[in-house]
């Protein structure tokens, strides 16, 4: 999908033009990770945005070429004493930078990461205050330049595999699997097709006899057949409008909040949507809906002998038997 037309020549003329550095010596040095295949990346915009950042930064542009690229990529750009690394694309190119540039426990990263919009969601961008339009992220980042402030923020682990803001098992993942088998209507129609898949996944797959798991955490167990887990808030978005699962969720909080849908019914599913979109409605006041906050480690596991789909950042993983959590809290270094 590209982008709007008139995004481009904005681009230049709102966000080269007005910033120019004029000592070059001492501009940090940026990599830009490029996912050429986002939802609203094009070689086009790929060069407009690369040329006004070089106006006051250094800055090195590779394109990923496969899943897992990334990940490497930012391994190497923490090991070459990169100033700060920037993932061009969606919530999964951004998963796959966090991925590599966290350290050990005693020696985290000193890379910072930050975002620019090319996804169709892109929830940690925006969490980091990063606005979604990428000619108004691209001025954000020049002016990030004179106001540097890196911080640190918690993540989330799953199986060994680091997720930044959410992480769902059942109904979310099995969505999550169905869109990215689409990615040409993933990309023309965004978070409506998504929409869509959910409420043909949940009819043709969860209605009956759907698979279903426990989560246990701090002496309890919660059976379910949906199991979401957040770090950060919300949980994701429609178009702009924030959709929260579960309460008090928040990067930096040093904990994990997790909400748990026992069963997914004819009846109970509308009014869980409502409540997903409503402002002031809680999903997790639903009786059909338990929440739990102060997750540090737990477990979540097949209750029925058929495996779990599991995702991580909008990305799906695979199927699992058991998903064992736990939070890294300070983990990785940001700046927006």
């Amino acid at each position: 999908m590209t982008p709007h037309s008139s995004a481009p020549e904005e681009l230049t003329d709102r966000a080269a033009a007005p910033f120019r550095f004029a000592n070059p010596d001492s501009k940090r040095r940026m990599l830009m990770i490029v996912n050429p295949y986002a939802t609203t990346v094009s070689e086009r915009l790929r060069q407009l945005v690369l040329y006004a950042l070089q106006g006051r930064f250094e800055v090195d542009a590779v394109d990923t070429e496969a899943p897992g690229h990334a990940v490497e990529l930012c391994r190497r750009a923490a090991h070459e004493g990169y100033d700060v690394v920037v993932a061009f694309g969606g919530d999964g190119t951004v998963n796959e930078a966090a991925n590599g540039l966290i350290g050990s426990p005693a020696d985290p990263s000193p890379t910072p990461l930050c975002c620019l919009p090319g996804g169709s969601a892109n929830v940690f961008a925006k969490m980091l205050g990063i606005p979604g339009d990428v000619v108004d992220a691209t001025e954000h980042l020049l002016a990030m330049a004179d106001d540097w402030r890196p911080r640190r923020v918690d993540l989330g682990v799953v199986n060994g595999r680091y997720f930044t803001f959410a992480s769902g098992l059942g109904l979310d993942a099995s969505v999550v699997e169905r869109v990215d088998s689409n990615p040409r209507l993933k990309s023309r129609l965004g978070a409506y097709y998504f929409a869509w898949v959910a409420v043909t996944t949940f009819l043709r797959r969860y209605l009956l006899r759907p698979p279903r798991l426990e989560l246990q955490a701090s002496g309890k167990t919660l059976g379910g057949v949906t199991a979401i887990i957040q770090n950060g808030s919300p949980f994701t978005y429609f178009q702009n409008r924030p959709i929260e699962i579960t309460d008090g969720a928040a990067l930096d909080s040093g904990e994990l909040t997790g909400g748990v849908l026992h069963r997914a019914t004819l009846l109970s599913m509308p009014f869980i949507a409502w409540r997903a979109f409503s402002p002031r409605a809680r999903v997790v006041a639903h009786r059909q809906v338990s929440g739990l906050t102060g997750l540090h480690e737990f477990t979540v596991r097949s209750a029925d002998e058929r495996p779990l789909p599991l995702q991580v950042d909008g990305d799906y993983l695979g199927e699992v038997d058991e998903a064992r959590y736990s939070i890294l809290p300070d983990a990785l270094s940001v700046v927006s």
